[in-house]
């Protein structure tokens, strides 16, 4: 399976799910998609399929996983491979308290030699790629030391392809979403690193709201990854496959993808899924468009409720018309 890597959806907790990969794919059928992380503890001992399960639609797809112990993350990167996914990724970015308190996540940042020996680990545990995410320093570190020492090490491990979201993560001071909009964002840094660095490829992440602004990005990196863009303006993606991949299909209107997605809520409501697991990841669907807010209300309000089907979607898409197909 070769995975291009031009557009990408960032793996967000509670948020990239299998329901919203899901979805997801039905607007953009290019786009490189990432779960939420997954720790190696729980991969090694928890529900596999519940935390790894997944539509074969859904590829690309790449998992994320979180930890600090080569052996460990050697052991979930070759059970995820099992799966089917198409890349592992090495979490060095996340600066929740829970990766802080495990030893993994951002706070990876201060150790980078353990970093390389996690990937090193990895690789030979798998043959599908083995990718780092990773922030461009933490706390009191400088930037300019600590990125290109980490994109050194884990490129000597193997590493071919370094996620660089690029702000700082203060683990000190500010909270997990402080740190997601409070640190500047300092792009420059990821571009000098692709400088230095132009046998690796290097991706970017932060704060990118349109395919205007992942486009001005690829002149200066090999691509681009959307984050809560993705999630809260799905739409976005709708132009990816023609604009970054080539593809000549239509574009697919907002109406035909929720079409195209009943079907699956209904499967997946027939195996026991409560329809708000899967409707919370469409609400922003139709945003800026007429209609939109009475579309969100109705199925924020009606999806809760035991007895919830597929016809909350229905009806909530008739508070707001009919697109035009772009051809």
């Amino acid at each position: 399976m070769t995975i291009r890597r031009q557009i990408s959806v960032a793996p967000m907790m509670d948020w990239t799910d299998r329901h919203d990969r899901y979805f997801l794919r039905l607007i953009s059928s290019r786009a490189l998609l990432y779960t939420e992380m997954v720790t190696t503890g729980a991969v090694i001992h928890g529900d596999r399929e519940h935390l790894l399960g997944f539509d074969e639609s859904e590829h690309p797809v790449a998992v994320q996983l979180g930890g600090s112990e080569p052996e460990a993350l050697a052991e979930a990167a070759r059970i995820a491979e099992g799966f089917g996914y198409g890349e592992v990724n090495l979490n060095v970015g996340c600066p929740s308290d829970r990766v802080q308190s495990g030893r993994f996540g951002a706070c990876l940042m201060r150790e980078p030699a353990l970093v390389a020996d996690c990937v090193s680990a990895m690789r030979k545990a798998v043959s599908v790629p083995v990718t780092v995410k990773c922030r461009i320093g933490v706390d009191e570190q400088d930037p300019d030391v600590a990125l290109p020492e980490l994109a050194e090490r884990v490129r000597d491990a193997g590493c071919k392809t370094l996620i660089v979201h690029a702000r700082k993560a203060w683990l000190e001071g500010l909270s997990p979403r402080e740190n997601r909009d409070v640190p500047p964002l300092e792009y420059a840094r990821a571009y000098a690193l692709k400088q230095a660095m132009p046998d690796m490829e290097i991706l970017i992440n932060g704060g990118i709201l349109t395919l205007d602004e992942a486009e001005e990005h690829m002149a200066h990196v090999d691509g681009a990854m959307l984050g809560r863009a993705a999630y809260q303006t799905p739409y976005v993606l709708a132009e990816v496959d023609r604009r970054f991949y080539g593809a000549t299909t239509p574009v697919p209107t907002r109406h035909d993808i929720l079409e195209r997605f009943i079907p699956y809520v209904e499967e997946q409501l027939s195996r026991g899924i409560h329809l708000h697991a899967m409707s919370r990841h469409i609400l922003g669907l139709f945003t800026g468009m007429p209609g939109a807010r009475a579309y969100r209300r109705h199925i924020s309000e009606n999806a809760p409720r035991k007895d919830a089907d597929v016809a909350v979607i229905r009806d909530a898409m008739e508070f707001v018309p009919r697109e035009v197909e772009l051809a």
